[in-house]
């Protein structure tokens, strides 16, 4: 996290404003692809079924906006809306400056005239849905079409939602949206489809410096399983009492 002053923030946040550190040559699209044809160790085990969750490390964000087009990518996400994003945090004296990182195809504007030099402190946070174990998008829906499935996921069955749009108003995280085209109410799925074939979420594969991370907190081998049992991690809106499976690594204050 940047504090203070120092050059290194000055640097850190002329980056920011470009949108991204640095960024891995192959680009996210052809990572997304070759990623299909491999299996990951840590996905699945255990003799009670898997116990996914999902870790973000604030730290390790740059914002290059990869996860964004590879969920675009894999899930044909209609144009308008998201199923993950990356917010920019700049913090001054003066206030707070948030603008995100979504799938418009533009791209972060570079900051506003002499925020960087007087920022306190800056992050990028991502977000996606939470997939909480006592949701309150579940409790809502009329049809149960909104449902919890074996091993920690939230997802909506597409036969069965009348999209009534309950879900939505009830998420406390913005996370869902209503699909114009199929009528129904959308939603990131944590790659399920992916995950049941032994594959990462595509944002977690096209991730160039593992802020990323999913995996199956009962294995004690998996990073997410080390990070779980740790108490430096921290949930999002945690007053809601909604038991949210992301855990955030170096989450600020201000964003909780």
């Amino acid at each position: 996290m940047a504090q203070a002053t120092c050059k290194g923030r000055r640097a850190f946040l002329q980056d920011l404003a470009l949108g991204a550190a640095a960024l891995v040559a192959s680009g996210p699209i052809a990572i997304l692809a070759a990623s299909r044809s491999r299996n990951w160790p840590n996905v699945a085990t255990g003799n009670k079924g898997p116990d996914y969750a999902f870790v973000v490390d604030v730290g390790k964000c740059i914002g290059c906006g990869y996860c964004v087009e590879a969920c675009d990518t894999e899930n044909k996400v209609p144009k308008g809306s998201v199923r993950t994003w990356v917010e920019r945090y700049v913090v001054t004296k003066h206030g707070v400056h948030i603008d995100a990182i979504d799938n418009d195809g533009k791209g972060l504007e570079p900051l506003p005239a002499g925020l960087a030099e007087n920022a306190e402190w800056a992050a990028f946070i991502p977000k996606l849905c939470n997939h909480c174990e006592n949701a309150p998008c579940v409790q809502v829906c009329p049809v149960g079409a909104t449902f919890n499935a074996p091993g920690g996921f939230v997802l909506i069955d597409p036969k069965h939602c009348i999209g009534c749009g309950y879900c939505i108003q009830a998420c406390p995280y913005g996370v869902r949206f209503f699909d114009q085209e199929k009528r129904i109410a959308n939603k990131c799925t944590w790659c399920y489809h992916r995950v049941s074939k032994g594959l990462q979420p595509a944002c977690v594969t096209v991730c160039p410096t593992g802020a990323r991370q999913f995996g199956d907190r009962s294995d004690p081998a998996s990073p997410v399983a080390q990070v779980y049992r740790s108490d430096n991690w921290h949930t999002l809106k945690p007053e809601m009492h909604t038991d949210s499976r992301v855990m955030y690594l170096g989450l600020p204050r201000e964003v909780i």
